[in-house]
C-alpha cells in the first residue's frame, strides 16, 4: 500500500489513497520523510498499519460520519453556541452533509469526498435542486472543517481531510441603501395601525429602533419609568418554529434607550390594556403578549406587520425596516450618528456610518454651511482685533 522514494537527498513515502469512483484515476499522497530511510520506513509502517485498521473487521458498528457528527460533534458544540446556530448547524448536517456522505466511515473520508459535496451542492442542491449559493456551501465547509478539527484533536482521524477540500468562496454582496418609510409614510402607519392589539409594538419599534427580538423579549422590569427607558437584556428567537428567549445579540446590543413621552404614554396604555385582558403584568411578565397572554412570538409581529402594509397600501418594507427608518430619520434630522449607534446598539458607529451612508452626504453640506455661517458670523468679531498693537513682522 505504501513505498518510498527518494529524491535527492529527501525521501518521501507515498500511500496509495483509493481511487476516483467516477473518473477511475487513483489518487496516492505523498508524505515527506525528512534525509533519513529508517524515518521513511518507519513512516510507512505507521500508514501500513493504520489501512489494516481500517480494513480490519471489527464486532462494533464502524464510526460512520453521520454518527459522529450527530451523536459526537453536535451534542458537544451546543453548549458553546448560539440556540439559533446550533439549530442550524443541526439542519445543514441532516439535509446537506449526511445524505450524501454520512454513510462513509469516518476515518475513510477524503479530501475528494469533500470536493464532491461541494461541487454537487453547488449544482443541484437545495429546493428543487436549483443550486446552493456559494456562501451556503462555504458554511457547509466550515462546519465539516471545524467537526474534523475536533475528530483530529480526539484522535479520531490523523489529519484533516477538509484542509485541503476546495470550498467556493462567499461572493461579496453589494451594500444596497436600507429600505425605509419617510417621517409622513411611518405617521401614516402608525395612525392607520390605531386600532390593532399589537399597534403598541408598532410603535414601540418605529420610536427605538429595536430588533424585532428584543422587542418580543422585554419585560415589565425593563421600563423604568423614573429615568424614562427601556433596558435591553434579552431577546426572544425563532428556532425551528419555537420562540426561544436567548441573551442578546451582542455586548453592544445590551443598552438602555431614552423613550419619549408619547412612546411611555402608549406603555402605560398597553399595560392597563394588559392588565383589563386578565394577563399578569408583574415584573417579571412579558410587556408584548399573544392574546392567550403567552410571550410573543418573534414572527407574529412580521406577519401581521406585513399583512397591514399590503392592506394599507404603503411601500412595502420588512418589520426590520422598520429599524432603519428609525434611523435614518434622526441622522437625517442632525442626531449625531454616535448617539444613533448607542440607541441602536451596534458596536461600531463606523457600521451606522457605512449603513446610513445615504443620508450623510446632504449632512456633509449642511455642516459646511454651518461652518461658513459661524465665520461670516464673528468675522469683525473684537476678539478678532486681539492682534493689533502687536510687533509687525521683520520689526
Amino acid at each position: 500500500m505504501t513505498y518510498i522514494v527518494q529524491r535527492k537527498s529527501r525521501f518521501y513515502v507515498v500511500a496509495y489513497d483509493g481511487t476516483d469512483p467516477i473518473t477511475g484515476r487513483e489518487h496516492r499522497r505523498w508524505h515527506p520523510a525528512g534525509h533519513s530511510r529508517a524515518d521513511a520506513e518507519a513512516i510507512a509502517a505507521n500508514l501500513d498499519l493504520e489501512h489494516a485498521a481500517l480494513d480490519t473487521p471489527t464486532g462494533a458498528d464502524p464510526l460512520t460520519v453521520a454518527r459522529y457528527l450527530t451523536e459526537q460533534w453536535l451534542p458537544v458544540r451546543r453548549h458553546d453556541l448560539d440556540p439559533s446556530t446550533a439549530h442550524r448547524y443541526g439542519w445543514m448536517i441532516d439535509h446537506y452533509i449526511n445524505p450524501a456522505i454520512g454513510h462513509l466511515r469516518l476515518r475513510s473520508l477524503r479530501t475528494e469526498h469533500l470536493d464532491r459535496l461541494y461541487t454537487d451542492l453547488l449544482a443541484t442542491g437545495g429546493n428543487r435542486s436549483q443550486g446552493l449559493a456559494p456562501k451556503t456551501v462555504y458554511d457547509v465547509h466550515v462546519i465539516c472543517r471545524a467537526a474534523l478539527n475536533h475528530a483530529v484533536d480526539a484522535r479520531l482521524i490523523t489529519t484533516n481531510p477538509a484542509h485541503g477540500a476546495r470550498a467556493p468562496k462567499p461572493r461579496g454582496r453589494r451594500r444596497h441603501s436600507p429600505n425605509c418609510w419617510t417621517a409622513q409614510q411611518l405617521s401614516a402607519f402608525l395612525h392607520a395601525t390605531a386600532h390593532l392589539r399589537l399597534h403598541p409594538a408598532f410603535v414601540v419599534a418605529a420610536t427605538t429602533g429595536m430588533r424585532r427580538g428584543e422587542l418580543a423579549g422585554l419585560r415589565w422590569s425593563d421600563w423604568n419609568r423614573a429615568t424614562h427607558t427601556l433596558s435591553i437584556a434579552r431577546a426572544r428567537k425563532s428556532i425551528g418554529g419555537r420562540s426561544v428567549e436567548t441573551p442578546v445579540k451582542t455586548r453592544s446590543s445590551r443598552r438602555s434607550i431614552d423613550l419619549d413621552p408619547a412612546t411611555e404614554t402608549t406603555l402605560q396604555g398597553w399595560r392597563h390594556q394588559q392588565t383589563a385582558d386578565g394577563h399578569p403584568v408583574e415584573l417579571d411578565d412579558p410587556i408584548f403578549t399573544n392574546p392567550q397572554g403567552r410571550p410573543l412570538h418573534p414572527e407574529t409581529m412580521s406577519q401581521l406587520f406585513a399583512r397591514q402594509v399590503a392592506r394599507i397600501g404603503m411601500p412595502p418594507i420588512r418589520f426590520h425596516d422598520l429599524r432603519h427608518t428609525h434611523a435614518t430619520l434622526l441622522i437625517a434630522t442632525g442626531v449625531p450618528v454616535k448617539v444613533v449607534s448607542e440607541r441602536l446598539g451596534h458596536a461600531n458607529p463606523g457600521f451606522t456610518m457605512a449603513t446610513y451612508q445615504h443620508v450623510l452626504p446632504g449632512m456633509g453640506a449642511d455642516a459646511a454651511k454651518r461652518f461658513a455661517a459661524l465665520l461670516t458670523t464673528h468675522r469683525g468679531h473684537p476678539d478678532n482685533d486681539a492682534g493689533e498693537g502687536t510687533e509687525t513682522e521683520g520689526r
